[in-house]
C-alpha cells in the first residue's frame, strides 16, 4: 500500500475511511518526529498487532514548560517520512498547529496524581500535554491498538489510565526499549550530548541494573537507591530522581516486591536523560 501523508484532519480522514469501510483493524504510533531505531520498532510492534498502521509527527507544545526545549527539539520531517515508508505504515499524519488546537482551544485532559509524581515532580505540565494530545489523537484517528515505547514508562502508565478511565475502545501496548550497544536508551534527545557526555551517558543503564541485583539479592531499597545516586552524581550526573515503583500504579515502595519498576531521571550537562527497567 503507498504511503499517505497529510496535514490536516480532512486529509486524515479521506485516508481513513477506505480503511474503516475495508474493516481494517487500524494501529496508531504517535511520535514527536527524530525518528530513530526505537520509533520503527515501533511502528514495526504495530503491524504485528494491526491491518493497517498510522503515524503521527507532532511535536507538543503542551507537554513542554517554557524553560525547556520546544523551539530546539529536533525536527526532520521529510527524513522522517522516508523511514516511514520504508518501515510500511499506511498512513503519516503531520499536522500543523492551528490543526490541532485552533483558536480559542481551552480544554485539558489529566490524570491527577498519576501525573504529579516523578517526571511529573520536575515537569508539572508534562503528562497534561501527554494525555491532551493522546486523546485527541485517538479521538480523530480511533484506532483499535496503539503502540508507545516502555522507555516513557510514566507515560505509558498515564496513556493506559486515560484510556481505562475514559472507556477508549483501544489496546495499549507497551514495546521493550531499544537500547544502542552500550547499553544507552535510544532516545532524540541523545543528539544533544557532547562526546564526553555521550561516553558517560550508558552509567545510567548500568547503575539501573547494578541496583536491581542489589534489591533482588536481598538489599534495602533505600541504601540500594542511595548507593545508585552515588555512582551517577560522581559519573557526572546531576539525578533529578531515582527510585523503585510498583509496576502499575507506580505507588512508592519502601520493600522490594514484584513486579516493580525501576524508574530514573538525570541531566547529564545540559541535557536531561531517563530511563527504566523492570525488576522482577
Amino acid at each position: 500500500m503507498q504511503l499517505t501523508v497529510t496535514k490536516d484532519n480532512e486529509g486524515l480522514q479521506q485516508a481513513l475511511t477506505p480503511l474503516v469501510q475495508a474493516g481494517k483493524r487500524i494501529g496508531l504510533v504517535p511520535t514527536m518526529g527524530a525518528l530513530h531505531e526505537g520509533h520503527l520498532s515501533l511502528i514495526n510492534q504495530a503491524k504485528e498487532e494491526a491491518d493497517e498502521v498510522v503515524v503521527t509527527i507532532f511535536v507538543n507544545p503542551k507537554q513542554f514548560a517554557p524553560t525547556e526545549d520546544f523551539n530546539k527539539y529536533p525536527r526532520m520531517l521529510e527524513r522522517d517520512i522516508n523511514k516511514i515508508q520504508e518501515v510500511g505504515a499506511a498512513v503519516v499524519y503531520t499536522p500543523e498547529m492551528d490543526d490541532i488546537y485552533p483558536p480559542g482551544f481551552s480544554t485539558t485532559v489529566s490524570v491527577g496524581e498519576l501525573g504529579k509524581i516523578l517526571e511529573g515532580q520536575s515537569r508539572p505540565i508534562f503528562f497534561d500535554g501527554v494525555a491532551t494530545i493522546v486523546t485527541k489523537l485517538f479521538l480523530r484517528i480511533l484506532p483499535h491498538v496503539a503502540v508507545f515505547g516502555e522507555k516513557d514508562y510514566q507515560q505509558l502508565c498515564v496513556i493506559r489510565r486515560v484510556v481505562s478511565d475514559l472507556d477508549l475502545p483501544i489496546e495499549i501496548i507497551g514495546a521493550p526499549t531499544v537500547r544502542e550497544a552500550d547499553g544507552l536508551a535510544m532516545s532524540s534527545r541523545n543528539a544533544y550530548l557532547s562526546a564526553e557526555e555521550r561516553k558517560a551517558a550508558p552509567k545510567m543503564y548500568e547503575v539501573l541494573n547494578n541496583v536491581k541485583d542489589a534489591v533482588t539479592n536481598g538489599a534495602s531499597v533505600k541504601s540500594a537507591l542511595g548507593q545508585g545516586i552515588t555512582v551517577l552524581t560522581k559519573a557526572g550526573f546531576k539525578v533529578d530522581y531515582l527510585e523503585l515503583r510498583e509496576a502499575e500504579t507506580l505507588a512508592e515502595m519502601s520493600q522490594f516486591a514484584a513486579p516493580a519498576r525501576l524508574l530514573t531521571a538525570a541531566w547529564l550537562g545540559s541535557t536531561r536523560l531517563i530511563d527504566n527497567i523492570a525488576v522482577g
